[in-house]
């Protein structure tokens, strides 16, 4: 059989009982509805608040936004940091023993990581559109709420599993966590930014955060609120070309980035590492 079709089945395979145990475990389930539930929270209270001097509530624009946050949070954050661990705990190196294992564990979480985002997505707008009271979808924004999501899928995962195989340990993940929660602060995904100077602007765009942000209000909001946005539009043909790009750029260079990473994984790296966490436990 083609070892790169055994690969994909491989990590095809492993997605599936990852998932299975994400959802069968209490802990786990907590821990990938806590920080949205807190948002829910928050849209609640916001639900009767205007924005500015439009007819759209605070927390009818804080959906939109609550998505695109997690697709973009776990695509770059989640996936950097469970390859970070899996290459302190030897993971890595075990993929790396098998033929073409590194393509097989690379589809493997990233399918992982895609399918509970999914589910957190589908039960996130559910209860969003509850509180508000219903959203007031355009025609065709099922459709555009569809591809955006692909796409911002097909641009964050990727990106997070480069960032994930150039740290070295689980320790130095909080490196990624200012810079990321700053980018995603001035980048648009909760908010519009019009109003914000234009070189924060300019920087916002460089990156798929505020494409994939613009792109989930677009899906979800009536046609009228494109009056807040940039230029007054929701550039549906930027944001698919912005994402596109970064997908493309992603999908070609983690694989490289992975298997540069394995090359470097020893049983005696990994044994340091081990050693090294157990020295910072006690």
């Amino acid at each position: 059989m083609n070892p790169t079709l055994v690969a994909v089945r491989g990590g095809l395979a492993a997605m599936w009982i990852e998932l299975r145990q994400l959802y069968t475990n209490a802990p786990s389930l907590m821990g990938q509805f806590l920080t949205p539930t807190l948002f829910l929270i928050a849209i609640f209270f916001l639900r009767d608040r205007t924005y500015h001097d439009t007819e759209l509530s605070l927390g009818e624009l804080a959906v939109p936004g609550l998505l695109g946050g997690i697709i973009a949070f776990n695509g770059l954050y989640g996936i950097a940091e469970v390859l970070a661990l899996d290459r302190e705990d030897g993971t890595l190196l075990r993929a790396k023993t098998i033929p073409n294992g590194i393509l097989g564990y690379f589809i493997g979480k990233i399918g992982t990581i895609a399918g509970a985002v999914l589910v957190q997505l589908v039960v996130v707008l559910t209860i969003g559109a509850l509180i508000v009271g219903g959203l007031s979808m355009p025609d065709g924004g099922l459709v555009t709420l569809t591809w955006v999501i692909v796409l911002g899928l097909l641009a964050t995962l990727p990106i997070g599993a480069i960032l994930g195989g150039l740290i070295v340990g689980a320790r130095d993940i909080f490196l990624l966590t200012l810079p990321l929660m700053g980018l995603i602060a001035i980048s648009g995904i909760w908010y519009p930014i019009a109003a914000l100077p234009g070189w924060v602007q300019g920087l916002a765009q460089l990156f798929p955060m505020y494409w994939l942000g613009l792109g989930m209000r677009s899906g979800l909001l009536p046609a009228e609120a494109a009056a807040i946005e940039i230029d007054g539009s929701w550039r549906h043909l930027e944001t698919a070309a912005v994402l596109g790009v970064w997908s493309i750029v992603g999908l070609l260079l983690a694989p490289i980035v992975l298997r540069r990473a394995a090359r470097h994984e020893s049983g005696s790296s990994v044994a340091v590492r081990r050693e090294k966490a157990m020295q910072r436990a006690f």
